[in-house]
């Protein structure tokens, strides 16, 4: 349950970040995010319809509309997701988007080679947010035109508080460089669930949003996101988070796209499994990638089973949907793997 000023709290909050830079009634936005997700109803027709700038609409996520659009209005600032900037360095045409002064990446974690890359070959400047939906939804962004550090969702915004918790009680905050639960204050956390109220009673304790994401905090208060808190692996003991081994796969120069999930395992308890799509015309063995991983990462952490897909399952907004690829598993699986 979102109010009126949660949502306008929340504006007001994100705006403060870049108005300086940004001038009213002369921005153009591509709005290719739909809006009846919260990452394009605030951060973009939201905060657009208060400061009077355009919103380029792009019914869906096509590739090709949306360079040509990009190049045709001379689009100022672009908000996506990571599936939509690995899209476009992937795209084959020469396309002018030099007009982008800036973009934003939200909705999932955004690879530090994605990033990297595509700042190198367009220019414009990347800065990767956090929220969720029950936060109207941003807390979280790494400055755009500040002090930004890879890898991390950056600084809260303005008039929120966050902390990280042990995730086996929730009552124990933790210092900095310690790995726990993201809890979240601020004017734009959500009333609760509508007629859910033991969920709700789970969910916020003493006014705090238990966002159900591990991350950790560095000493100048910059958060980086590890996983969610469903998606970790426990394999040998040991804590697994996905996305630190997604990254790697990310690094693989013949690799598009890659999943991480635990599947179980007799003497493990959990094991990991890579689901890879690899890069137009790029051929590679499981081998190959294990191999890969193995230079870069801690034994147990190192994916022991491999399957290629032309496609990974995703949300309508790009967000790939590892409780899919989870449910595949407990059905049967398939694809080409490499077990050992």
């Amino acid at each position: 349950m979102l109010t009126h000023r949660n949502l306008v709290c929340n504006v007001a909050q994100y705006l403060c970040l870049f108005l300086d830079r940004l001038k009213e009634g002369e921005e153009r936005f591509l709005a290719v995010m739909p809006f009846f997700h919260a990452y394009g109803l605030t951060a973009l027709m939201n905060a657009c319809i208060s400061k009077g700038w355009a919103m380029i609409l792009i019914p869906r996520f096509d590739l090709e509309s949306m360079m040509k659009a990009i190049e045709k209005y001379k689009v100022t600032m672009f908000l996506g997701v990571p599936t939509m900037y690995t899209a476009i360095l992937n795209y084959p045409k020469a396309v002018d988007i030099s007009s982008i002064k800036g973009c934003f990446s939200g909705a999932a974690p955004l690879p530090v080679e994605v990033m990297e890359t595509f700042e190198k070959r367009t220019g414009g400047r990347i800065g990767e947010g956090y929220g969720l939906t029950e936060a109207s939804p941003i807390t979280h962004v790494n400055p755009i035109y500040g002090k930004r550090k890879s890898g991390s969702v950056g600084l809260p915004i303005p008039d929120t508080d966050a902390k990280i918790m042990d995730v086996e009680t929730g009552t124990q905050e933790l210092p900095v460089g310690e790995m726990g639960e993201i809890v979240i204050w601020g004017p734009q956390v959500m009333q609760g669930y509508w007629n859910r109220p033991e969920e709700t009673a789970q969910t916020i304790h003493n006014g705090w949003l238990y966002t159900g994401d591990i991350g950790k905090m560095d000493e100048e208060g910059y958060f980086y996101i590890l996983d969610r808190k469903k998606d970790m692996i426990i394999g040998g003991g040991y804590n697994i988070y996905p996305r630190e081994v997604e990254e790697v796969l990310y690094e693989h120069p013949k690799i598009f796209e890659g999943a991480v999930i635990g599947v179980p395992d007799p003497y493990r308890g959990e094991t990991v499994k890579a689901f890879v799509v690899l890069k137009p015309g790029e051929q590679a063995t499981p081998e190959e990638i294990i191999a890969f991983c193995r230079e870069r990462l801690a034994a147990y952490k190192v994916p022991r089973i491999i399957e290629f897909r032309d496609s990974l399952p995703k949300t309508i907004v790009g967000k790939v949907l590892r409780k899919e690829l989870r449910e595949a598993e407990i059905r049967g699986g398939g694809g080409k793997e490499d077990k050992r």
